[in-house]
């Protein structure tokens, strides 16, 4: 494109020999350019913002006041001047005037209208081909009347191709789409359009109604730039964020593989849309209510969750609700004030509260009192709370994930669990599969713990294929937490560097004898031995498949002090 095409208007103007302004119906003069200074006897910057008064002694038929086109004269001092004046018409009606001038002696005797006008053309059409790109206008039929000189490049047509001819059959052949004039024609009122030209061109153009006195479109006036490279620079532009979005989520990804809290060990289908619900989930605040049987890695991936979402730098507070004894869980929940109770010596935080801008999980929800549940359901509900004994209340911003091994919804139905407060930790659930029913994991996860072990202790110990297989093949009631300490134990306590199926059998015996089988005794001991081994092999099975004393005792319909006892004494 040529270079002059990028010449600014006001550049254009100054260059023009003759004088030229706009002025407003009250007479301020908004634009004058450097001749019409000179004329005016004005130094630069002077004359815009003031009245065309103070500088003419002119003081009759103020030609700003005329809303026809004609000729008038003004008088600076002594010199005459020749004005050209047109009626500029606005949306909101008559604006004011703008006027060529010159000096009467610098015409030559070219006062006569038609030879004054054929000068003012040519200052006209030069103005044309230095100003913008195109400044095109039609009258109010959508004849094409003048186009500056740049039409061909942008348009593949020459001026005289498009002088008389009608926009409408323009846009039908595909020149240029849509035709600027035929919008503002329609609407009767300024435009601007992104068009698109038959040589492959983009144009920002604005289309202006110019009105006559009687407020009627006579004409209009489109003024264009070309955008062709800054489309394409959006384009190129929009294209790179696009690659910067896609490698951001793959550094995403290789972080959450690399990073040792948000490992995750998955070859099955089931977990993997685990994983995929939980990472999608990571990235907003919904609560999440997390179930499946105990061992299968709920707490992991509750932490899977806080460490892949925006909180990740802030504090992940966990807490199971089945360890504590329900007459502490309410203050370790919400805190208390100093002389809350016997024993409050001083004030102490809550979870909540340590929780504070970060996540809590709240493990074996299921395990919570009616009466606590209530408690948290209003802390969820209004995001405060009260310490015990206080008297003011506490304003949160917590993460809530939740994890249950029991069906919360049978309980509900039991009147055991709060319906309301079931739906607002049931916002997002996930289900975790029980190990057995993903078997595709189960060889990765052997691995994995066989290698983490091997680490740990400075060992090197490898498992044989029909150790493998067998491991494979095991229904695991334990589930990942079950397969994390066999291997722990078969690597701690293998003698060999090689850990055989004969040496698996050993320690996966107990856990073939399901509960509903009948204890076999092959050979006569005191009984008093007999119920010791038979305790200290049903409790061994029982922390393998629960997490708690409280979920043991409950297994085995006992105390759980019972139980505390008897694997203090029977299981050192």
């Amino acid at each position: 494109m040529n270079e002059h095409l990028y010449f600014p208007l006001e550049m254009a103007l100054n260059s023009l020999s003759s004088g030229f302004l706009i002025i407003d119906r009250k007479g301020m003069i908004k634009f004058i350019n450097s001749k019409g200074e000179r004329l005016l006897e004005a130094d630069p910057g002077k004359a815009v913002q003031s009245s065309i008064k103070e500088w003419t002694t002119e003081k009759e038929g103020f030609f700003f006041l005329s809303e026809e086109y004609q000729i008038s004269t003004i008088f600076v001092g002594s010199k005459k001047l020749i004005v050209n004046h047109s009626p500029i018409f606005t949306d909101e009606g008559f604006f004011g005037v703008s006027a060529f001038f010159e000096e009467e002696q610098s015409y030559h005797g070219l006062i006569d209208e038609p030879q004054f006008q054929q000068s003012l053309t040519s200052d006209l059409k030069a103005l044309f081909d230095t100003s913008y790109d195109v400044i095109y206008v039609s009258d109010d039929k959508g004849t094409t009347l003048r186009v500056s000189s740049a039409c061909k490049e942008l348009w593949g047509k020459e001026e005289n191709e498009l002088v008389g001819k009608n926009v409408y059959d323009f846009e039908r052949d595909g020149v240029f789409t849509p035709s600027i004039t035929r919008l503002v024609l329609e609407k009767g009122e300024s435009v601007s359009v992104v068009q698109t030209t038959q040589t492959g061109k983009k144009l920002k153009v604005i289309g202006t109604p110019i009105r006559n006195k009687a407020g009627e479109v006579i004409r209009v006036v489109n003024v264009s730039k070309d955008i062709t490279e800054l489309s394409e620079l959006q384009a190129e532009l929009k294209e790179m964020k696009q690659l910067v979005e896609d490698y951001k989520k793959e550094l995403e990804d290789l972080r959450i593989r690399t990073n040792p809290k948000t490992h995750l060990i998955s070859e099955s289908y089931e977990m993997n849309h685990v994983i995929q619900t939980a990472r999608r989930v990571a990235k907003v605040d919904s609560t999440v209510l997390i179930h499946g049987e105990t061992g299968v890695g709920k707490e992991v991936i509750a932490n899977y969750i806080h460490t892949s979402s925006p909180r990740s730098d802030k504090p992940f507070i966990k807490l199971n609700c089945g360890a504590i004894p329900e007459s502490l869980l309410e203050s370790e929940l919400f805190g208390y004030e100093k002389g809350a109770f016997s024993g409050a010596v001083k004030q102490k935080k809550g979870m909540f509260e340590l929780a504070h801008g970060g996540s809590l999980f709240l493990d074996e929800i299921a395990e919570m009192s009616l009466p606590l549940q209530t408690k948290l359901l209003r802390v969820i509900q209004e995001r405060e709370l009260m310490r015990l004994g206080g008297t003011s209340t506490i304003q949160l911003d917590v993460r809530l994930i939740t994890a249950t091994h029991q069906d919360l919804l049978q309980m509900v139905n039991k009147g055991s669990f709060r319906e309301d407060l079931y739906y607002r930790l049931n916002v997002i659930p996930i289900e975790i599969p029980a190990l057995r029913n993903r078997t595709d994991d189960i060889v990765e996860l052997v691995l994995y713990f066989l290698n983490q072990f091997n680490e740990k202790y400075g060992l090197t110990k490898k498992l044989s294929p029909s150790a493998l297989d067998l491991l494979q093949s095991y229904k695991w009631p334990g589930n990942v937490r079950e397969l994390q300490n066999i291997m722990e134990r078969l690597v701690i306590m293998t003698d060999g560097e090689v850990i055989d199926q004969t040496i698996i059998e050993e320690y996966l015996i107990i856990n073939r004898k399901r509960p509903s089988e009948n204890l076999v005794v092959n050979h006569i001991i005191p009984l008093k031995e007999c119920v010791e081994e038979a305790e200290r092999q049903l409790l061994t099975l029982a922390q393998r498949e629960y997490r708690s004393t409280n979920d043991i005792a409950k297994a085995l319909q006992v105390n759980q002090s019972t139980i505390s006892r008897k694997l203090k004494r029977l299981i050192p």
